[in-house]
């Protein structure tokens, strides 16, 4: 019997969403007999309620927060998957013709590579593999992949071999992935050797650009990177935590919203 009102339409979803970790709005229309649009505009409310998280094409379970451990980057992915694209492409507007720039792994930092189009000269550094595939397929950027061992969770590399090759380079502009985030504790991340990588990033970047989800804010993990003052900008979404950003910006810090 199909759910009589939106409440138990929500309810039922939410049921479903126990019994798996993700469904389909094409499967919830058919289950409950309600068009994909009014599914939609049920998953957006319930995620504002914090009771699920979008995906595309559907819903996921919202995650048990836990800042120490690291989720695989196909997971990862497709949280705030909308936001991550805004911020991509807002981040990708501080880049001018003819820089260096360093992407840091990450699923928001994947979507800066996904908006380089309007450039034809671009000479970048990078030791994430999907990044470095991503922007392979321009077939016109100047591309450096960091060696080093494999980390199957981010797809990026790490180690001696990471961080040698690394110090060879420096003045670029970095455009850093972030785990968690507070004004106390500045960026950290749950893996060690992806901070010591970061922490060598940041010292010898040009310019620091902080892209990251609202939902990374006031969270603290394992191992530390950076203070919030050796930022140069944060770009983040609308979610942003109330009064955030007039105190980041008391750091000095810029801040972009989309």
């Amino acid at each position: 019997m199909s759910p009589s009102s939106a409440k138990e339409r929500r309810a039922l979803i939410l049921q479903l969403l126990k019994q798996k970790e993700e469904v389909q709005v094409t499967e919830l229309s058919r289950t409950t007999g309600i068009s994909e649009v009014t599914i939609r505009k049920d998953l957006t409310i319930l995620q504002n309620r914090h009771l699920l998280v979008r995906t595309r094409g559907g819903a996921m379970r919202t995650p048990v927060e836990n800042t120490n451990e690291e989720s695989p980057i196909t997971k990862k992915r497709e949280f705030n998957f909308k936001e991550k694209e805004r911020i991509g492409e807002e981040a990708a507007k501080m880049i001018k013709d003819g820089d260096f720039i360093m992407l840091d792994s990450g699923t928001t930092t994947l979507e800066v590579a996904r908006h380089l189009d309007r450039f034809q000269n671009l000479h970048i550094l990078t030791n994430a593999m999907n990044i470095a595939t991503e922007l392979m397929a321009y077939k016109r950027f100047e591309v450096v992949l960091l060696g080093g061992n494999v980390r199957i969770n981010s797809l990026s590399t790490v180690g001696p071999l990471a961080l040698s090759a690394l110090r060879n380079f420096s003045k670029y502009k970095l455009f850093l992935g972030v785990d968690s985030f507070s004004l106390e504790h500045g960026v950290s991340t749950p893996n060690l050797e992806e901070a010591l990588l970061n922490q060598i990033m940041v010292q010898q970047a040009d310019k620091v650009i902080a892209v990251f989800d609202s939902s990374k804010f006031n969270k603290r993990s394992f191992v530390h990177v950076a203070d919030a003052g050796q930022l140069d900008c944060i770009v983040t979404d609308r979610a942003i935590p109330v009064g955030m950003a007039s105190k980041l910006k008391a750091l000095g810090v810029t801040v972009r919203i989309v």
